[in-house]
């Protein structure tokens, strides 16, 4: 486990305090799904939790069921909404793991049967992502 700290001005803390917009799917008192601005596939989200933490290795317990139902939640959404032949679940810690926002996420990827993921960092058309959020939340049940 790190012993790096909570960075209070990374990319998602920020999304979360509203300094940076963001294409928001569901929202509740705990969690936070919004769209990839990099999708690896069509209606890429990612739910992060509110509680300020890095990743999996030091989220408390209950945070981490609360991102997981919430994941779970969107994926069945996203395989109603885009009609996906499957979903992608990833989720990311440390450097040698991948994470590159180092406040704890899991991306919820639709996946259609004989199409490859897209290549990392590479940014969508805002437009089509917006689009792909509504439709998506359109999709969401209670």
């Amino acid at each position: 486990m790190s012993t790096d700290p909570y960075d209070n001005d990374n990319v998602f803390a920020k999304i979360l305090r509203g300094d940076m917009p963001s294409f928001k799917v569901h929202e509740d008192e705990h969690v936070l799904c919004f769209m990839d601005i990099m999708p690896r596939g069509k209606g890429h989200s990612l739910v992060i939790p509110k509680a300020p933490c890095r990743n999996l290795l030091d989220a408390e317990p209950e945070v981490v069921a609360r991102v997981h139902r919430t994941a779970q939640k969107v994926a069945r959404a996203a395989m109603k909404a885009f009609s996906a032949d499957g979903i992608t679940i990833q989720q990311f810690n440390e450097d040698a793991g991948g994470q590159e926002v180092y406040h704890y996420h899991v991306h919820v990827i639709p996946r259609f049967s004989g199409v490859k993921m897209g290549p990392p960092g590479v940014m969508g058309d805002m437009d089509e992502i917006r689009e792909n959020g509504e439709k998506l939340a359109g999709s969401l049940e209670d």
